[in-house]
């Protein structure tokens, strides 16, 4: 039960918020084992080989949904995978290395108003290592492994600068800190991770580094756990030994308001390190050999907000826009990402999600595209159920296609009525998609143009339509009237090389050919097949007739003076 608490604490509050899949006990154990396995060999590559195959929250949030589905199905897997197999090592840490619990805002207040001596550090984002000094001379380096076991640095960490074989003072000392990669001017809340903690652990799995490699991995030192008793001598201490920037950046912390601003400080401001949230230690705390390798009641992780979100696909849909283009939507079990819900995210093109491969189950990284616009990332873990997912063919819809209401053409359809009544076609005050989805509801649409004939008395009759706003629809259809030959092509779909000449009309430009339309100012030869395309085809031809029917002024027959 102690476990499973702990299990449950670490867990990102998201993930324990989504609801248990509704899964048979068959399909539970193979999503179950397809993920153990998949994370698995995330581990295996990151701590044996030095490679980091996804960003470090995106396997976060997939080892805590590994957790969460476990406590909804905790038959379907025998055992989860131990994040830290394989890289224990045969070197024991002097001291134990343990995790955190990572909290969020209210607890993190709650966590600070039950204590106090507190300070509060940047949470930095490299990997941890345990240096043994005796008598000044560095004699160990070991890797965190499983926090009691480690693999063997030492010859590796005397490669680098930065960190010390030598103190300038003959002690024997147990230091705790990260090997992290330095970064110029780093400002995290632009930068996101810049994948500093990958390129870290690669090259501590390398036997030699080269001049450079070496002298770009830095040192920060966390914690001392035989040192001074007190912070503030701690920290004194460890800056005559050479580790200044423990002491530049813990700092003495008293309120949740103060610890709010020093995170968003080393959140936006420039470091020279990657970093992935703030450490909030209380300054005095058990002596090291009571350490254990699970997270302690003196420390506490906060970490900033996610830049990217793991979400679990729930659906595949295409949506048609007017011109025929498809594109493939993913609906998405909601997630949080930067204050934002997002549960669903648009695909460039059917191309892009046919080359993905995306179905039902799978799960994909998300992220914000200028702050503001939900983008996929990448496929982080396909489902091994491979649901079946019917995209419509591209070859049936294109830029002259679905001029007509049917099962196959709702959507262009739609989007061309959307289109016409918009500011970039005839700009009809009060018209909307509400509008026409209405009308289409009630069966009133078949046409493109049917709507010209509805008076008030039939827009009444239709549900939800009272006398006023029936009034306001005519109104704003009577605005068609006035508009031009030009806005009218445009709301039309006409292709945007059109630009009308002061002697052009409609019949001209039903019988301009090729070689006249070449003629044109500025005319490309494919535009010019545009053009001839769009005004040959027959239901443009009748939209024509339809709006000279119905008096548009652009598509009456010019009249001609006699001659003399």
């Amino acid at each position: 039960m102690k476990l499973m608490l702990m299990s449950l604490l670490l867990l990102p509050l998201t993930v324990l918020a989504e609801p248990c899949p509704n899964w048979a006990d068959a399909r539970a154990a193979m999503e179950l084992g397809a993920l153990s396995r998949q994370i698995a060999e995330w581990d295996d590559a990151y701590h044996n080989q030095g490679h980091s195959l996804v960003a470090d929250e995106i396997y976060d949030q997939a080892r805590g949904r590994l957790q969460a589905w476990h406590q909804c199905f905790p038959t379907a897997l025998d055992n989860l995978p131990e994040p830290l197999a394989g890289s224990t090592g045969k070197l024991a840490h002097p001291v134990a290395q343990t995790g955190l619990r990572k909290l969020n805002d209210a607890a993190v207040a709650e966590w600070i108003a039950s204590r106090s001596d507190l300070w509060i550090q940047p949470k930095v984002d490299g990997v941890a290592v345990t240096l043994v000094y005796r008598h000044g001379v560095l004699q160990q380096a070991v890797s965190r492994g499983d926090g009691r076991h480690g693999q063997d640095w030492t010859a590796r960490a005397r490669q680098l600068p930065g960190v010390p074989t030598r103190l300038p003072e003959p002690l024997d000392a147990v230091l705790q800190g990260e090997l992290y990669w330095r970064l110029d001017e780093h400002v995290q809340s632009r930068d996101g991770g810049a994948g500093a903690r990958g390129k870290v652990a690669g090259l501590m799995a390398r036997q030699t580094l080269d001049e450079y490699e070496a002298d770009a991995i830095g040192l920060f030192v966390w914690d001392w756990p035989d040192g001074p008793a007190q912070m503030p001598e701690r920290l004194q201490a460890l800056h005559r030994l050479g580790f200044s920037d423990s002491l530049q950046y813990t700092q003495a912390l008293r309120s949740p308001d103060q610890a709010r601003l020093w995170r968003q400080r080393w959140f936006d401001q420039p470091q020279p390190f990657a970093s992935d949230g703030v450490v909030l230690r209380q300054g005095t705390r058990p002596s090291g050999e009571r350490w254990q390798v699970e997270a302690p009641h003196w420390a506490i992780a906060w970490k900033y907000p996610a830049s990217q979100a793991l979400a679990v696909v729930q659906a595949v849909h295409f949506s048609i826009g007017r011109t025929g283009r498809i594109t493939p939507i993913l609906h998405l079990q909601p997630v949080d990402l930067d204050e934002r819900r997002i549960s669903r995210v648009a695909l460039g093109s059917l191309q892009s999600w046919e080359k993905l491969d995306i179905r039902p189950g799978d799960q994909v990284s998300i992220r914000l595209a200028g702050l503001t616009i939900p983008r996929l990332d990448q496929v982080i873990w396909r489902s091994p159920e491979r649901a079946v997912v019917h995209a419509p063919d591209p070859d049936q819809y294109h830029a002259l296609s679905c001029w007509r209401l049917s099962a196959e053409c709702r959507q262009q359809f739609l989007a061309r009525l959307n289109w016409l009544a918009g500011k970039q076609g005839l700009n009809l005050n009060g018209i909307g998609p509400g509008t026409w989805s209405t009308l289409l509801a009630s069966e009133q649409l078949d046409g493109l143009l049917d709507w010209l004939e509805f008076d008030s008395q039939r827009l009444q009759q239709l549900p939800g339509i009272g006398p006023r706003r029936a009034s306001q629809l005519q109104q704003s259809f009577a605005q068609a009237q006035q508009r031009s030959l030009q806005q009218w092509l445009q709301a039309l779909g006409a292709p945007p090389d059109l630009k009308l000449g002061a002697e052009d009309d409609w019949a001209t430009l039903l019988t301009r050919n090729r070689a006249e339309w070449m003629q044109q100012p500025g005319m490309s030869q494919k535009s010019a097949e545009r053009l001839l395309a769009f005004f040959s085809h027959p239901e443009v031809q009748r939209l024509g007739e339809r709006l000279q029917r119905a008096g548009i002024a652009g598509f009456q027959p010019r009249e001609h003076s006699p001659q003399g």
